[in-house]
């Protein structure tokens, strides 16, 4: 996991028969509702009343070992 002001980056394996974007809405629903109950004062910084936008990106790691994914995204320089 890493991100941005604005956005996360997270490296999840899933099961293959899984839809994307219902692991994506789950995501974001628990994670929003378990930052809310922690976090109340980051309500100000809501889009429109909520925490995540409806979009999201997902791309696949075209079946390289989780090791060497994993080896790459420590080795990417991080904006914070």
């Amino acid at each position: 996991m890493d991100g941005e002001n604005d956005h996360v980056h997270l490296l999840i394996e899933y099961p293959p028969k899984l839809a994307v974007s219902s692991l994506v809405n789950s995501l974001k629903g628990v994670s929003s509702r378990l930052l809310r109950k922690h976090l109340p004062a980051l309500a100000k910084n809501y889009w429109k009343g909520t925490l995540w936008s409806p979009s999201y990106f997902a791309a696949s790691c075209g079946g390289a070992p989780i090791s060497i994914v994993k080896q790459y995204i420590q080795q990417q320089a991080s904006p914070n």
